[in-house]
Protein backbone atom coordinates (compact mmCIF):
# COMPACT_ATOMS: atom_id res chain seq x y z
CA UNK A 1 0.00 0.00 0.00
CA UNK A 2 1.14 3.54 -1.17
CA UNK A 3 2.52 5.52 2.31
CA UNK A 4 3.24 9.33 2.69
CA UNK A 5 5.01 11.35 4.65
CA UNK A 6 3.34 14.58 6.10
CA UNK A 7 5.76 17.28 6.97
CA UNK A 8 4.37 19.39 9.26
CA UNK A 9 4.51 23.05 10.85
CA UNK A 10 2.63 22.53 13.71
CA UNK A 11 -0.44 24.69 12.80
CA UNK A 12 -3.24 22.83 12.68
CA UNK A 13 -4.89 24.63 8.99
CA UNK A 14 -1.57 23.41 7.65
CA UNK A 15 -1.54 20.22 8.81
CA UNK A 16 -5.47 19.44 8.08
CA UNK A 17 -4.85 20.38 4.51
CA UNK A 18 -2.17 17.81 4.21
CA UNK A 19 -4.10 15.20 6.00
CA UNK A 20 -6.73 15.76 3.68
CA UNK A 21 -4.49 15.18 0.72
CA UNK A 22 -3.72 11.82 2.06
CA UNK A 23 -7.32 10.87 3.35
CA UNK A 24 -8.73 12.37 -0.06
CA UNK A 25 -6.11 9.71 -2.23
CA UNK A 26 -6.69 7.05 0.08
CA UNK A 27 -2.93 6.18 0.85
CA UNK A 28 -1.51 6.15 4.52
CA UNK A 29 0.64 8.67 6.39
CA UNK A 30 2.76 9.36 9.44
CA UNK A 31 3.14 12.93 10.24
CA UNK A 32 6.64 14.79 11.07
CA UNK A 33 6.91 17.79 12.94
CA UNK A 34 10.06 19.72 11.94
CA UNK A 35 11.04 23.64 13.22
CA UNK A 36 13.59 25.66 11.58
CA UNK A 37 16.94 26.78 14.29
CA UNK A 38 15.90 30.10 13.80
CA UNK A 39 14.31 32.89 11.53
CA UNK A 40 18.59 33.24 10.19
CA UNK A 41 18.11 29.36 9.09
CA UNK A 42 14.81 29.65 7.08
CA UNK A 43 15.70 32.90 5.51
CA UNK A 44 19.42 30.66 4.60
CA UNK A 45 17.03 28.12 3.49
CA UNK A 46 15.73 30.51 0.72
CA UNK A 47 19.43 31.05 -0.67
CA UNK A 48 20.04 27.25 -0.50
CA UNK A 49 17.18 26.48 -2.67
CA UNK A 50 18.19 28.78 -5.21
CA UNK A 51 21.36 27.08 -6.19
CA UNK A 52 19.83 23.84 -5.16
CA UNK A 53 21.79 23.00 -2.33
CA UNK A 54 19.43 20.85 0.51
CA UNK A 55 20.67 20.04 4.22
CA UNK A 56 18.44 19.72 7.42
CA UNK A 57 21.56 21.24 9.55
CA UNK A 58 19.03 24.36 9.36
CA UNK A 59 16.15 22.25 11.31
CA UNK A 60 15.95 21.69 15.53
CA UNK A 61 16.58 17.94 15.88
CA UNK A 62 13.48 15.88 14.67
CA UNK A 63 12.48 12.68 14.65
CA UNK A 64 14.22 10.23 12.17
CA UNK A 65 11.94 7.80 10.43
CA UNK A 66 13.10 5.21 7.44
CA UNK A 67 12.73 7.45 4.82
CA UNK A 68 13.02 5.18 2.12
CA UNK A 69 9.81 3.21 3.43
CA UNK A 70 7.79 6.25 1.76
CA UNK A 71 6.44 6.99 -1.83
CA UNK A 72 6.01 11.20 -1.49
CA UNK A 73 6.35 13.72 1.05
CA UNK A 74 3.51 16.05 1.25
CA UNK A 75 3.41 19.44 3.10
CA UNK A 76 1.97 22.60 3.86
CA UNK A 77 3.00 25.98 5.17
CA UNK A 78 6.61 28.01 4.80
CA UNK A 79 8.57 26.36 7.22
CA UNK A 80 7.75 23.00 5.54
CA UNK A 81 8.22 22.76 2.25
CA UNK A 82 12.57 23.27 2.13
CA UNK A 83 12.31 19.94 4.22
CA UNK A 84 10.14 18.44 2.10
CA UNK A 85 12.48 19.27 -0.82
CA UNK A 86 15.36 17.94 1.23
CA UNK A 87 13.76 14.52 1.90
CA UNK A 88 12.38 14.06 -1.79
CA UNK A 89 16.11 15.04 -2.82
CA UNK A 90 18.07 12.95 -0.41
CA UNK A 91 15.65 9.45 -1.17
CA UNK A 92 14.27 10.48 -4.46
CA UNK A 93 10.73 10.89 -3.22
CA UNK A 94 7.86 12.59 -4.66
CA UNK A 95 8.23 16.32 -3.37
CA UNK A 96 4.61 17.93 -3.02
CA UNK A 97 3.48 21.16 -2.15
CA UNK A 98 0.18 22.37 -0.75
CA UNK A 99 -0.57 25.67 -1.30
CA UNK A 100 1.49 27.97 -3.08
CA UNK A 101 5.62 27.73 -2.00
CA UNK A 102 6.25 31.44 -3.08
CA UNK A 103 9.58 32.14 -1.34
CA UNK A 104 10.93 28.79 -2.96
CA UNK A 105 11.63 27.21 -6.76
CA UNK A 106 8.53 25.90 -8.46
CA UNK A 107 10.16 23.74 -10.40
CA UNK A 108 12.11 21.11 -8.58
CA UNK A 109 8.41 20.01 -6.83
CA UNK A 110 6.71 16.79 -8.21
CA UNK A 111 3.51 18.77 -7.85
CA UNK A 112 2.31 21.73 -6.31
CA UNK A 113 -1.33 22.14 -5.30
CA UNK A 114 -2.06 25.89 -5.68
CA UNK A 115 -5.46 27.92 -4.42
CA UNK A 116 -6.97 29.94 -7.08
CA UNK A 117 -6.56 33.17 -4.51
CA UNK A 118 -3.11 32.73 -5.14
CA UNK A 119 -2.67 33.61 -8.82
CA UNK A 120 -0.56 30.48 -9.48
CA UNK A 121 1.40 31.27 -12.93
CA UNK A 122 0.76 28.09 -15.00
CA UNK A 123 3.16 25.41 -15.07
CA UNK A 124 3.19 21.76 -16.08
CA UNK A 125 3.49 20.65 -11.81
CA UNK A 126 1.09 23.26 -10.54
CA UNK A 127 -2.34 21.68 -10.15
CA UNK A 128 -4.98 24.86 -9.49
CA UNK A 129 -7.76 24.15 -7.46
CA UNK A 130 -10.92 26.76 -6.13
CA UNK A 131 -10.22 25.98 -2.79
CA UNK A 132 -7.62 24.85 0.24
CA UNK A 133 -8.31 21.00 0.62
CA UNK A 134 -10.30 19.52 3.30
CA UNK A 135 -11.39 16.21 4.11
CA UNK A 136 -14.35 17.05 7.02
CA UNK A 137 -14.56 14.55 10.12
CA UNK A 138 -17.73 14.54 12.41
CA UNK A 139 -16.45 14.17 15.94
CA UNK A 140 -20.02 14.36 17.55
CA UNK A 141 -20.09 17.87 19.10
CA UNK A 142 -23.85 18.22 17.72
CA UNK A 143 -26.05 16.51 15.74
CA UNK A 144 -29.32 16.97 13.33
CA UNK A 145 -32.31 17.74 15.60
CA UNK A 146 -35.44 16.61 13.39
CA UNK A 147 -37.86 19.78 12.19
CA UNK A 148 -35.43 21.97 13.91
CA UNK A 149 -32.76 24.31 11.33
CA UNK A 150 -29.68 25.04 12.67
CA UNK A 151 -27.13 27.86 12.11
CA UNK A 152 -22.86 27.59 12.88
CA UNK A 153 -20.60 30.79 13.39
CA UNK A 154 -17.21 30.40 12.79
CA UNK A 155 -14.97 33.22 14.13
CA UNK A 156 -11.40 33.67 13.37
CA UNK A 157 -8.85 36.35 14.37
CA UNK A 158 -6.49 39.71 13.74
CA UNK A 159 -4.09 38.87 11.03
CA UNK A 160 -1.85 41.25 8.82
CA UNK A 161 -4.53 42.05 6.60
CA UNK A 162 -7.72 42.03 8.83
CA UNK A 163 -8.50 43.74 12.46
CA UNK A 164 -11.38 42.26 14.43
CA UNK A 165 -13.39 44.92 16.47
CA UNK A 166 -15.20 44.01 19.42
CA UNK A 167 -18.20 46.30 18.17
CA UNK A 168 -18.55 44.87 14.75
CA UNK A 169 -18.63 41.11 16.32
CA UNK A 170 -21.17 42.43 18.93
CA UNK A 171 -23.43 43.75 16.42
CA UNK A 172 -23.04 40.76 13.92
CA UNK A 173 -24.15 37.95 16.76
CA UNK A 174 -26.44 40.03 18.35
CA UNK A 175 -27.97 40.64 15.07
CA UNK A 176 -28.31 36.88 14.28
CA UNK A 177 -30.15 35.94 17.71
CA UNK A 178 -32.66 38.95 16.95
CA UNK A 179 -32.91 37.13 13.05
CA UNK A 180 -32.90 33.59 13.57
CA UNK A 181 -34.93 32.93 16.84
CA UNK A 182 -36.02 29.51 16.17
CA UNK A 183 -32.74 27.80 14.68
CA UNK A 184 -30.57 25.81 17.07
CA UNK A 185 -27.06 28.23 17.38
CA UNK A 186 -23.82 26.99 17.59
CA UNK A 187 -20.21 28.93 17.32
CA UNK A 188 -16.47 28.37 17.64
CA UNK A 189 -13.39 30.43 17.99
CA UNK A 190 -10.20 29.63 16.48
CA UNK A 191 -6.41 29.50 17.55
CA UNK A 192 -6.25 33.32 16.50
CA UNK A 193 -9.06 34.25 18.47
CA UNK A 194 -8.32 36.95 20.96
CA UNK A 195 -9.62 36.71 24.47
CA UNK A 196 -11.85 39.65 24.34
CA UNK A 197 -13.80 38.51 21.24
CA UNK A 198 -13.54 34.80 23.03
CA UNK A 199 -15.14 36.71 26.13
CA UNK A 200 -17.84 38.65 24.03
CA UNK A 201 -18.79 35.18 23.10
CA UNK A 202 -19.37 33.70 26.16
CA UNK A 203 -21.82 36.56 26.72
CA UNK A 204 -24.67 34.42 24.68
CA UNK A 205 -26.40 31.34 25.19
CA UNK A 206 -24.85 29.29 22.05
CA UNK A 207 -26.70 25.52 21.92
CA UNK A 208 -23.07 24.31 21.25
CA UNK A 209 -20.10 26.66 22.40
CA UNK A 210 -16.33 25.70 22.08
CA UNK A 211 -13.49 28.39 22.81
CA UNK A 212 -10.49 27.36 21.30
CA UNK A 213 -8.49 28.55 24.11
CA UNK A 214 -9.89 26.07 26.22
CA UNK A 215 -10.33 23.58 24.34
CA UNK A 216 -7.89 23.60 21.62
CA UNK A 217 -7.89 19.53 20.34
CA UNK A 218 -11.63 19.85 19.64
CA UNK A 219 -12.59 20.78 16.48
CA UNK A 220 -16.67 21.07 15.34
CA UNK A 221 -16.48 22.11 11.92
CA UNK A 222 -17.44 18.77 10.34
CA UNK A 223 -20.54 19.14 12.66
CA UNK A 224 -21.49 21.78 11.69
CA UNK A 225 -21.18 21.07 8.20
CA UNK A 226 -22.90 17.86 8.43
CA UNK A 227 -25.90 19.38 10.31
CA UNK A 228 -26.36 23.05 9.70
CA UNK A 229 -28.74 24.43 7.38
CA UNK A 230 -26.51 28.33 7.36
CA UNK A 231 -22.77 29.67 7.94
CA UNK A 232 -21.36 33.09 9.39
CA UNK A 233 -17.70 33.15 8.57
CA UNK A 234 -15.56 35.53 9.14
CA UNK A 235 -13.36 36.77 6.33
CA UNK A 236 -9.86 35.93 7.58
CA UNK A 237 -9.59 32.61 7.84
CA UNK A 238 -9.16 31.42 4.01
CA UNK A 239 -9.52 27.22 5.72
CA UNK A 240 -12.97 27.63 7.52
CA UNK A 241 -14.32 29.56 4.73
CA UNK A 242 -12.76 26.52 2.08
CA UNK A 243 -13.73 23.74 4.16
CA UNK A 244 -17.41 25.10 4.32
CA UNK A 245 -17.98 25.47 0.67
CA UNK A 246 -15.92 22.82 -0.65
CA UNK A 247 -18.22 20.50 1.92
CA UNK A 248 -21.52 21.78 2.48
CA UNK A 249 -24.66 23.54 0.66
CA UNK A 250 -25.45 25.72 3.09
CA UNK A 251 -25.46 29.34 2.53
CA UNK A 252 -22.58 30.95 3.67
CA UNK A 253 -23.07 34.54 4.77
CA UNK A 254 -19.32 36.04 5.14
CA UNK A 255 -19.09 38.43 8.15
CA UNK A 256 -16.55 41.42 6.04
CA UNK A 257 -13.91 42.75 8.49
CA UNK A 258 -12.28 45.79 8.73
CA UNK A 259 -9.25 45.81 6.33
CA UNK A 260 -5.77 47.04 6.25
CA UNK A 261 -5.04 45.82 2.90
CA UNK A 262 -6.71 45.94 -0.58
CA UNK A 263 -7.12 43.01 -3.23
CA UNK A 264 -5.29 40.15 -0.90
CA UNK A 265 -5.74 36.68 -1.41
CA UNK A 266 -8.47 37.06 1.74
CA UNK A 267 -10.22 39.44 -0.50
CA UNK A 268 -10.01 36.92 -3.64
CA UNK A 269 -11.23 34.13 -2.01
CA UNK A 270 -14.41 35.69 -0.49
CA UNK A 271 -14.78 36.50 -4.30
CA UNK A 272 -14.77 33.35 -5.78
CA UNK A 273 -16.85 31.56 -2.82
CA UNK A 274 -19.53 34.40 -3.54
CA UNK A 275 -19.50 33.50 -7.42
CA UNK A 276 -19.41 29.46 -6.78
CA UNK A 277 -22.60 27.56 -6.25
CA UNK A 278 -23.76 25.47 -3.69
CA UNK A 279 -22.21 22.52 -5.39
CA UNK A 280 -19.67 20.34 -3.17
CA UNK A 281 -16.01 20.01 -4.71
CA UNK A 282 -15.25 17.12 -5.90
CA UNK A 283 -11.40 17.10 -4.96
CA UNK A 284 -11.20 13.24 -5.49
CA UNK A 285 -11.94 14.40 -9.44
CA UNK A 286 -9.88 17.59 -9.12
CA UNK A 287 -6.17 15.24 -7.66
CA UNK A 288 -6.95 12.31 -9.94
CA UNK A 289 -3.82 13.48 -12.07
CA UNK A 290 -1.59 13.50 -9.37
CA UNK A 291 0.02 10.31 -9.11
CA UNK A 292 1.72 9.06 -6.01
Amino acid sequence: MKRILIISDGKPGHLNQSIAFCKIKDVSYDILEVKFKSKFHKALSYAFDKIEYYTDILFDDYKKFYFDFYDAVVSAGSGTYYFNKYIGKKFNKKSIALMLPKSYKYSNFYYIIAQEHDNPIRQNNILTLPLNLSFPKERGCVKKVEDKKSLAVIIGGDNDVFDMEHELIKDELDDIFEKYPDYLKYITTSRRTSPNIEALVNEYEFDYKLIYSKDPSVNPIGDFIAVCDEFFITADSTSMLSEVRANSQAKINIIDLDSKKENTKFHRLVDIIEEMDDEKVNFTKLLKKVKI
